[in-house]
């Protein structure tokens, strides 16, 4: 069994859509849908339950310590982490199932934004390569639950850079892999910010995070400078 982890917070107008979307490919399939919500004032909670999906509620916000709250309510041997605005391809349970077959205890998808955008094609072909610095969580990621607990779940001290960190920790207990489809993602922040300016923001992340640099400097820097959310 496959268990579809999703955390959300204030993703009403997100939500409904990839629910609809997962339906389709999860009905009559070994899986389940699980909304880990981190205390949303939208309807995110209300539309998830509409849509059959299975909502739980975190006491503390935050992905890291969402996705590892939903880990542990999980009734998959499975877990797969998705975002809220990411959409994996119509095969994907297919796709998963034929590499933890074949040995994988743990993989991603490649990435392509919903965006033309010729800089955003580009960013995306990266994630075809099996290095550090392209592994985003968008890309979603799938692991056996008994090898996620080895590693110790995601690490709740982590605001941001929490899904490349895992992925080290999982590289070394065992085989990872990229899966050669693509997940789409919401370009919606390049949308807002610009895509050049956001580039250069994740850039600029990604550095002070091997500089170690601390979480809360990282954090506020995403904050200031990109005007995102704070989710």
């Amino acid at each position: 069994m496959i268990s579809i982890i999703i955390p959300t917070y204030n993703e009403e107008k997100n939500i409904g859509e990839l629910l609809n979307y997962l339906k389709k490919y999860v009905e009559n399939e070994n899986a389940e849908l699980l909304v880990v919500d981190g205390g949303s004032s939208d309807s995110t909670i209300q539309a998830a339950e509409s849509l059959g999906a299975r909502v739980i509620i975190s006491a503390q916000k935050g992905r890291a310590k969402q996705m590892n709250f939903g880990a542990k309510m999980a009734s998959g041997e499975w877990l797969y982490f998705l975002h809220a605005d990411t959409f994996p391809p119509p095969t994907f349970l297919d796709d998963i199932r034929q590499k933890t077959a074949r040995g994988f205890g743990c993989g991603c998808f490649r990435l392509r934004f919903n965006n033309l955008h010729p800089a955003l094609r580009f960013y995306g072909w990266f994630t075809r390569f099996d290095i550090g610095i392209f592994r985003f969580g968008d890309q979603s990621l799938f692991v056996k639950k008994a090898l996620f607990w080895k590693v110790g779940g995601f690490n709740e001290n982590l605001l941001v850079m929490e899904d490349q960190e895992i992925i080290t920790r999982l590289k070394k207990r065992a085989q990872f892999c990229i899966i050669k489809k693509e997940v789409v993602t919401s370009a919606r922040k390049y949308g807002e910010i610009g895509v050049f300016k956001l580039q250069l923001i994740f850039a600029i992340i990604v550095l002070l995070y091997y500089m170690q640099v601390s979480q809360n400097v990282l954090a506020h820097f995403y904050k200031k400078i990109s005007a995102g959310s704070e989710y």
